[in-house]
Formats: structure tokens, C-alpha cells, sequence
């Protein structure tokens, strides 16, 4: 009897570490799907502007769309290459046309000023207004720039450089494996400065800021690690491992609640909840994409949002 009684209250206390660490969750089980236009592809992103419109997501053949409700559906917003045409472009899943089309890989907004900040593998930090068109270029030369996210009290830019040596049309190669030549950057605008602040990531994924401003996380996909940056405090300018992730998380974006975040983990299929002290709050199974890649998950409106590079549309997950 005593040793049963044992067992009953380890198992109890198992059962409530783990509904703890957030490994169950009942929350977000209703999916519905916003779909792209005919032919657009890889909705790598999804942002919302400060009037809480979108979402606005990047799309393979260089176009950035926002939605724009369900009688509408997506519409053109803006792209990121002078060359481009409609005509030639629309539609397109071509890398090889990447530096005629563009490809936008992730965006940001400046919440102070509206403006959308992009970072595109062929064109390297762009920005765009709030009415759209053509991005400018605001630093190029990269090999394959890909996460951002901008910290709109001092208007600064965060971003990952993927690679010193491949670009992203050697991602779909045979026999492809990233190196760890991979780099936070920000860019200033005041100065129009680029400074590396990271290097010698590894498969490095999109950045975030922490809402108190004291650090910056960057996933890593290849090592299975999260890094932080510190900003702020003694540490400042240095970084130290956040969490180590059971699978490969590929971008990180701020939570509704303060001090925390949601992970995207791509080979999972999982949406990962967690604080600043890295404890995992809660997790959720984003059945929908187990056989695609989790790029993105970004919270807004009670909702999950959730792109992809291997759909043609956006997954919205709500209670």
C-alpha cells in the first residue's frame, strides 16, 4: 500500500511538471487556412501592421501580399525588385529568376513610423511605406539575408545573414549541408550602418527583440539552439545559449504577453510558448504542417498565424 501510494504521487507530480512545461495544450485547436492567390507560393512570413491589419506575408515569385479580409482575400502590396513585371513574375516558384523577381524572405514593422522593413535573398534590407510599391534598398552585397525583426523605440534593424558561402538557391541542392558561417547583424538607420554583432552561426533563423529591450534571441537551426544577445546590462555585448529545443527551431517572434515568446520549430510541427527564463509555457501541435516546414509563428488577435515555404496559403489556428 505505502509503495502504491508512492507511485501515485510521483505520477502526480510528473503529470503536473508536465502540464507545467506546457507539453499539453488545449488551446488553438480550430484551423482554418487564408489562402494565396492562384499560383503564389511560400508564405514565408506574417506580420501585422499597428492598426492590427493583415497579415502581410512574403511570397516566392517577389511579391509582399496583405490580407485583407475574407471577401477580398490577399492583394498586392509591395515588392522588392525594379525589374520586376506582373507579367513575368506572377506566379513564379523559379529561384533562378530570384535576381529579375526578387524574393522577400521575412519582414518587420517600424510601429513608430508604419514603415515595413524586408530582408530579400537577392536584395539584401529593403523598406517600403505604408501605401506599398516599390521597396528601397537600403544595404545589399549579402549572400542570403533572411530573418529581421525591428525594435521600433530606437528604430533599429536585426537581422540574419544565413551564409558567408551558399544563397538560397542552394538550399533545394542534392546533398546540401549549411555551414556555420551565419551572422546577427543590425542596421542603424540613423547612421545607415551595418554592424556584425554575432558570427559563426549555424543555420542561422529569424531574430527577435525581447520586449524590454535588454536582448536579442536568434534561433539556430542546425544546432538545435536558441542564442541571446544581450543589449542591455553588465552583459551587454556578449551572448550566452537561451535553450537548447528538441528539434530545429527556424524563427522566433515576441509573444502578446511581455517577456515571452513563441518558437517556430520546423522539422516538430510545433509552435513553442515560452518566457524569458526559457521555460516552455506551452506548446502546440500544428498538425496541419507536419509534412511542411514551420517558417513562422507570429500571435495576433488571440490567433496564431503560422507560414510556411511548401504552402500556398497562411494557417490560422484559434481557440
Amino acid at each position: 500500500m505505502k509503495t502504491s501510494c508512492s507511485l501515485l504521487v510521483v505520477n502526480l507530480i510528473v503529470w503536473f511538471l508536465l502540464l507545467g512545461s506546457g507539453v499539453f495544450s488545449s488551446d488553438y485547436k480550430t484551423f482554418n487556412k487564408l489562402v494565396l492567390p492562384p499560383t503564389a507560393t511560400n508564405p514565408r512570413s506574417a506580420a501585422f501592421d499597428r492598426a492590427g491589419e493583415g497579415p502581410y506575408v512574403t511570397v516566392a515569385d517577389g511579391r509582399i501580399l496583405k490580407w485583407k479580409g475574407p471577401a477580398t482575400g490577399f492583394v498586392d502590396f509591395a515588392y522588392t525588385s525594379p525589374n520586376r513585371t506582373k507579367k513575368f513574375c506572377d506566379g513564379t516558384d523559379d529561384l533562378d529568376l530570384g535576381p529579375i523577381c526578387g524574393r522577400p524572405v521575412a519582414l518587420s514593422f517600424n510601429y513608430k513610423t508604419s514603415d515595413i522593413y524586408i530582408t530579400d535573398a537577392f536584395f539584401g534590407l529593403l523598406v517600403v511605406g505604408f501605401n506599398g510599391g516599390l521597396a528601397t534598398q537600403l544595404s545589399g552585397g549579402y549572400k542570403y539575408l533572411s530573418g529581421i525583426d525591428v525594435e521600433s523605440f530606437t528604430g533599429n534593424v536585426y537581422m540574419t545573414d544565413a551564409s558567408l558561402t551558399y544563397d538560397i538557391r542552394n538550399l533545394a541542392q542534392s546533398g546540401f549541408k549549411p555551414d556555420s558561417t551565419g551572422r546577427l547583424l543590425k542596421y542603424d538607420p540613423r547612421t545607415q550602418r551595418v554592424t556584425i554583432l554575432l558570427s559563426g552561426l549555424a543555420g542561422v533563423g529569424g531574430p527577435t527583440v525581447s520586449s524590454d529591450r535588454k536582448y536579442v534571441l536568434v534561433p539556430e537551426y542546425v544546432t538545435k539552439k536558441i542564442q541571446r544577445y544581450w543589449l542591455q546590462g553588465p552583459t551587454k555585448d556578449t551572448n550566452d545559449i537561451f535553450m537548447t529545443v528538441f528539434g530545429s527551431p527556424n524563427n522566433v517572434k515576441r509573444a502578446v504577453n511581455d517577456g515571452e515568446f513563441w518558437v517556430a520549430v520546423e522539422n516538430q510541427g510545433q509552435g513553442l510558448r515560452v518566457n524569458g527564463s526559457a521555460m516552455i509555457l506551452q506548446t502546440v501541435p500544428l498538425t496541419e504542417f507536419f509534412d511542411a516546414s514551420v517558417d513562422v509563428v507570429q500571435e495576433t488577435n488571440d490567433a496564431l498565424y503560422v507560414g510556411s515555404s511548401h504552402t500556398d496559403f497562411v494557417g490560422v489556428y484559434t481557440n
